[in-house]
């Protein structure tokens, strides 16, 4: 992996990246209705869904397709930015200081870690505090958070050139500790990284930028999660 390379494009996309819903940003988005379901997002560029519409993100789509379902939903409240790694994430949500429970928590994070070529045993120790801040947010009911796994930015057009293979190991590395301790917690555990490595033949898949996810991979996300999130409402 090329540092050098990959610290100016994740500094060019800080640069660029869209507004992030903070608690204490004057936003409707912010506003949670009573009575209607509420979703926290957590996460990086993959959870705000760089380089596509907002509705399109993968929160977004969430919501929408409960309100389709039935379900009265307010807009998700998300704390992400392109280029976060867990530590900053932790950092971020420090600074919010959310005090309100809500009905859904997402959870998303580590492709930066695993661009900047961070320790493993740093992720997971940090992982497993952003497991428990999204327990926490959930109520401490485990039934409403739901971790998805890292895709693979090796399958895009912006990997051209790199080792793919080795991207591919390192993305497998760090879902697995993910996996391993989202398990270990009893908490959902959504494996989306299958289907990102078809972007390597489906170029729909994947954003203008050539980096991130499109519309249509996260409604696949979307449509992974669902099933988990109106079983775990009914909890």
């Amino acid at each position: 992996m090329k540092i050098i390379a990959l610290t100016l494009w994740i500094t060019a996309a800080l640069s660029s990246c869209k507004t992030v819903k903070m608690d204490n940003q004057p936003d409707t988005a912010q506003t949670v209705v009573a009575g209607n379901i509420t979703c926290l997002a957590l996460g990086d560029s993959y959870t705000i869904g760089e380089a596509v519409p907002q509705q399109e993100s993968f929160p977004y789509q969430l919501t929408a397709l409960l309100h389709q379902q039935g379900y009265a939903t307010a807009s998700p409240v998300i704390i992400a930015r392109t280029g976060w790694t867990t530590d900053e994430l932790i950092a971020a949500i420090n600074t919010q200081a959310l005090t309100q429970k809500f009905d859904i928590v997402t959870l998303l994070i580590g492709v930066n870690n695993q661009y900047r070529g961070y320790e493993s045993n740093t992720y997971r120790t940090e992982f497993v505090q952003l497991l428990n801040t999204a327990l926490t947010y959930a109520g401490g009911n485990k039934s409403r958070v739901f971790v998805v796994s890292i895709p693979d930015w090796g399958a895009t057009p912006f990997a051209e050139g790199r080792d793919r293979a080795q991207i591919a190991a390192e993305i497998d590395q760090y879902n697995a500790i993910n996996k391993a301790e989202t398990e270990k917690a009893g908490i959902s555990y959504t494996d989306i990284t299958p289907g990102s490595r078809l972007a390597a033949q489906d170029r729909s898949l994947i954003a203008a930028d050539g980096l991130h996810p499109s519309g249509k991979m996260y409604a696949q996300w979307v449509q992974a999660l669902i099933g988990k999130v109106t079983a775990g409402l009914k909890k």
